[in-house]
């Protein structure tokens, strides 16, 4: 097995070097970024032949390792957030952007993020800022992201920034990851329970109630009712099925109106504990993208320009355009907020205590961390709740079920006896 010579950076961003047999070049970088060190530059000692370097991959490399396989992988949020850490890493250890980018591209395991990471390292090569680069890439890194990496290059402080950055997106992540978790579980609970019944009152129920049918007894109401919700499902499915698909098609090209967007975003806002739920994640989401930006050097008004777009609701981007027009005029950023009435009055105060204290980035912090901890006893509190009303709900259904096929059979006997 050949001997490598390499360097690298290591987990705390410090130069490391030495040797260690692989059986090639990729095998020792795999066999490194498990000890957590990033390889920046290898040679083979007994050759003393170069056999990769800082530069990346040669563009025949490149080629070789793109196959088929890359088109169906997705770049996810996680990626951009480990990509983030890491770079942040090799910059603060004294690592050119290029170098750091050519080493990034060569250790990641998502083909699609090798190849943008490739263009964006060939785009600095040819002497364009890495936010500029990034532009060109949208899909993959969006306005806040590529803003603060503007404002970070402006500045001289790209590695703090992109170390912020990268604490932001781990943040949102766990936050996302936390509610999308806890919904699961109903949700799982609901699909299962609709198909239980559904193939319950088409292929089970007619069967017993034909019984019924042939006896040309009077029914109870309940039966009677029975019997037509599944004569209905079984027999007219391939029609139910289509109506219930255009329906939902219908909706949603309804809902992406402007009028019909806004119309169902405030009515979530209003719904039985989802609506208080979505509101904390929009105020701690707020909050956190804000807190970033200014502390990364972004202007207010380009921040709060941004900031709208990620709170995914239609009636509180308004309120965000509103604020925007107001600080503009020379408002702070509170007034508009609270008079709108769209969010928690005690996010409104601390925001004014931290205009006024001239610490709005750290204020902006310590709510989106309230919040935060709001949102998940919020889901708690909703998980624990759905799970027994969605049992008892299911009983119900079933009890009845139960109960419309017994109390015809209790009639017959009784008129046997």
């Amino acid at each position: 097995m050949p001997l490598y010579a390499y360097k690298g950076i290591d987990g705390a961003g410090k130069p490391v070097s030495g040797s260690r047999e692989a059986d090639g070049p990729k095998g020792l970088r795999q066999n490194l970024r498990r000890d957590s060190v990033f390889l920046t530059e290898v040679r083979e000692v007994k050759g003393g032949t170069r056999m990769a370097a800082t530069s990346g991959k040669t563009t025949a490399t490149l080629k070789r390792d793109v196959d088929f396989r890359g088109l169906f992988e997705n770049i996810g949020p996680q990626d951009i957030a480990i990509f983030t850490r890491q770079l942040a890493t090799l910059l603060t250890a004294g690592i050119p952007l290029s170098e750091a980018m050519g080493a990034l591209s060569e250790q990641s395991d998502n083909r699609k993020l090798q190849l943008v990471l490739s263009a964006i390292k060939q785009r600095i090569n040819e002497g364009d800022a890495l936010a500029l680069a990034m532009e060109q890439h949208k899909g993959v890194f969006p306005d806040l992201y590529i803003n603060m990496v503007r404002s970070g290059e402006t500045a001289g402080n790209l590695d703090s920034v992109l170390a912020r950055l990268a604490d932001f997106l781990d943040s949102q992540n766990a936050l996302k990851s936390k509610v999308s978790g806890a919904l699961a579980y109903p949700m799982i609970m609901a699909v299962v329970g609709s198909l239980v019944m559904g193939v319950l009152m088409i292929f089970v129920v007619p069967q017993i109630t034909q019984v019924f049918e042939d006896s040309e007894q009077e029914l109870p109401l309940k039966t009677r009712v029975l019997i037509g919700v599944a004569h209905l499902l079984g027999g007219y499915w391939f029609v139910l099925i289509p109506l219930v698909g255009g329906s939902y098609w219908l909706l949603k090209k309804w809902a992406n109106t402007p009028g019909g967007r806004a119309r169902l975003d405030r009515l979530r806002l209003r719904i039985w504990l989802i609506g208080p739920l979505m509101r904390y994640l929009a105020v701690a989401r707020f909050a956190r993208t804000l807190s970033t930006m200014l502390a990364s050097g972004v202007p207010v008004l380009t921040a709060m320009d941004i900031v709208k777009r990620v709170l995914n609701n239609t009636v509180l981007e308004k309120v965000i355009e509103t604020a925007r027009d107001a600080i503009r005029e020379g408002e702070s950023v509170a007034a508009p907020l609270k008079r709108s009435g769209e969010f928690p009055s005690m996010m409104c105060h601390m925001v004014s205590v931290g205009e006024r204290s001239g610490e709005l980035e750290t204020m902006l912090e310590h709510v989106a961390e309230a919040y935060e901890r709001d949102v998940n006893a919020k889901v708690n509190r909703m998980t624990t709740m759905l799970t027994p009303i969605m049992i008892v709900g299911m009983a119900v259904v079933v009890g009845f079920v139960v109960y419309a096929i017994i109390e015809p059979i209790m009639q017959m006997q009784q008129f046997v006896q």
